[in-house]
Order: structure tokens, then C-alpha cells, then sequence
């Protein structure tokens, strides 16, 4: 008999995490699930550590496959996935014990929708920046704007019907991250969607590898699943109009560069601003601070610093 839901987790190199993540899954107040784990590759423990821990429960699936990338990873779980529903779990993440039966019930009781979604906190961050949020029902007001306008739920703060992501095509394995973005994306404007005001998901920030560090991947693959949306449904650009379009697009990809510049991720930065600046983005007061990512790194830091050095600095009161 199949399972009412499956939960699909990539597993790279997690092993110090994924007793939590998968306890998190154990702990679960509705218990009709399974979990399949692809391990994409590791080279530490975490083989060892997902047999160990389906050894203790038949309702974990562990598979392996050689290093081929979160995407990949997933899909292998989605083609293994025997439920109604599907979850998206990493190996690092938890639910809170709740997740499951608050999200079922939800897509259960409600007619139409094949997406639903819930709050969610950060972990590990500090200074201020771990507070809980629920985000707003996307279904009043403009959803396919403000779904364009970037990914506003993370991928294990949500519950999909399995038929409609199976249609979907899954996730786009050229993508190395933001993969989720476009999955919603795809789902999101063409289904309705069903929120669930609680906050049930925990991203837990680590010192490791985590995808989410790498800034420049994460605005490029941004970008790339906007253009690869609107090239797909030139309805939508049409629309919103070109101007809302750039705003979305293009100020987004900006918006993130100079949020790196002003951290000081400077390779980042000028990653950013070269895409940008090929697609013709920005003002020219943005292209001054954007021309020197043209530059070798070393010249551009010097002008930085001379620009630090001879600027006027303030006075006392």
C-alpha cells in the first residue's frame, strides 16, 4: 500500500545533520509517509549514517547516485515517490512535529489548489535576524507579479500534490540553485494556492556548505529562472508591461549586487554587475560603481580603496 505522503531529501555530505533533520521527519504527528533520501555523492559519513538510520524505521529509503547536483538528487527521490503528496526536506532542515498533518489537512479540505505553503524561521543567524514569519496569502492581489518578483517560500515550507509536480516536468537540472524558484514559479501562477498561517519549517545556518553562502549563484540563478518563466509565458510580460518587467528582473539582479558591494563580497559583486551590465541594467549613477567589475579584481579593489582614502570624512558635531 502506498504512502499518503513522500518526503524527498538530497543529501550531500550532511552527515552531522541529517539525525535531527530526520528526526524531525520520525517526530511527525501524522505518520503516513515516507522518506526518500538520495545521497548525491558524498564523500563523508552520511551513507553510513542514512542506512543506519532506516535500519530503524522502514519508512526511510536511502539511494545513491554520483555527485550530479540538488536538482538531479531530487528528481532521482521524485521518480522513487510513491505518495499523494510530496515534501521537500533538506538534509540540514527541520519541520516542526505538526508540518505534515497541518499541511495535508489543509490541501485536503480545500477545493482547487495543489500548492500549499506555511511560515518559517531562520536558525543560527543571530542579531535580530531569526524571527518567525508568515508570509501573506500570494492569492489576494497580483500573485503572478509578486511570485515573479522572487521565491517567497522556502522549498521545505510547503506541500505539493505529486500529479501536478510529475506534470510540472520536476526540477530543472541546469539550474544549481534556485530550483525551487522556478518549480513555484511553473506551479504557483497556474494553480491556486493554499496558505497556511503557522510557522512549521526551521532552516538551520551552519558553518558548512550550504548553498544559500553563495550570493552571485543565487542572483544569477535568480535571474535565469525569471527569463526562462517569461520566455515561457510572454502573456505575463505583456501584462505587467516592460518597465515592471526590468523593475522585476533586472532591479532584482541589481538590488542583490549592490547588496553584495555593500558587504563587501567584492567577487560576488562584480559577478552581478557583469550580468548586469550585458543586459543593459542600471542607471548611470549604478554604471559607476558597476564599470570597474570590468577590471581585473586586484584594480578594482585599489580604486576602491583610493575612493576610501580621498573621500571627505565626516566631522563631529
Amino acid at each position: 500500500m502506498n504512502p499518503l505522503l513522500s518526503i524527498v531529501m538530497p543529501c550531500y555530505n550532511a552527515a552531522p545533520h541529517l539525525a535531527r533533520s530526520v528526526g524531525s521527519v520520525v517526530a511527525q504527528t501524522l505518520g503516513d509517509w515516507e522518506l526518500v533520501v538520495v545521497d548525491d555523492g558524498s564523500t563523508d559519513d552520511s551513507w553510513l549514517e542514512l542506512e543506519r538510520l532506516a535500519g530503524s524505521d522502514g519508512r526511510i529509503h536511502p539511494f545513491r547516485q554520483a555527485n550530479s547536483g540538488a536538482a538531479a538528487a531530487r528528481n532521482h527521490a521524485l521518480r522513487e515517490a510513491r505518495g499523494d503528496y510530496v515534501a521537500f526536506l533538506d538534509a540540514d532542515d527541520t519541520w516542526h512535529p505538526e508540518f505534515l498533518e497541518s499541511m495535508q489537512a489543509a490541501l485536503h479540505d480545500a477545493s482547487g489548489p495543489v500548492l500549499a505553503y506555511c511560515g518559517w524561521q531562520n536558525l543560527g543567524l543571530g542579531g535580530g535576524r531569526d524571527v518567525p514569519f508568515v508570509p501573506p496569502d500570494y492569492e489576494d492581489g497580483n500573485k503572478v507579479e509578486a511570485l515573479l518578483g522572487g521565491c517567497r517560500w522556502p522549498i521545505h515550507a510547503a506541500l505539493v500534490s505529486a500529479d501536478a509536480i510529475r506534470t510540472s516536468g520536476g526540477f530543472d537540472e541546469k539550474l544549481s540553485s534556485c530550483m525551487d524558484y522556478d518549480l513555484w514559479l511553473r506551479l504557483g501562477t497556474v494553480h491556486r494556492l493554499i496558505r497556511v498561517p503557522r510557522v512549521l519549517a526551521y532552516y538551520h545556518h551552519h558553518g558548512g556548505e550550504q548553498i544559500t553562502k553563495n550570493r552571485a549563484r543565487i542572483a544569477l540563478n535568480h535571474w535565469r529562472a525569471q527569463q526562462k518563466f517569461l520566455a515561457a509565458n510572454p502573456a505575463v510580460a505583456a501584462g505587467l508591461g516592460a518597465r515592471r518587467v526590468r523593475e522585476l528582473t533586472g532591479g532584482e539582479l541589481l538590488r542583490r549586487g549592490f547588496e553584495c558591494y555593500w558587504k563587501s563580497d567584492l567577487p560576488a559583486a562584480r559577478q552581478i554587475f557583469r550580468a548586469a551590465m550585458k543586459e543593459g541594467y542600471g542607471s548611470l549613477g549604478e554604471w559607476k560603481y558597476m564599470l570597474p567589475a570590468l577590471l581585473p579584481e586586484s584594480w578594482h579593489r585599489r580604486l576602491i580603496n583610493h575612493k576610501d582614502q580621498t573621500s571627505p570624512k565626516p566631522t563631529p558635531d
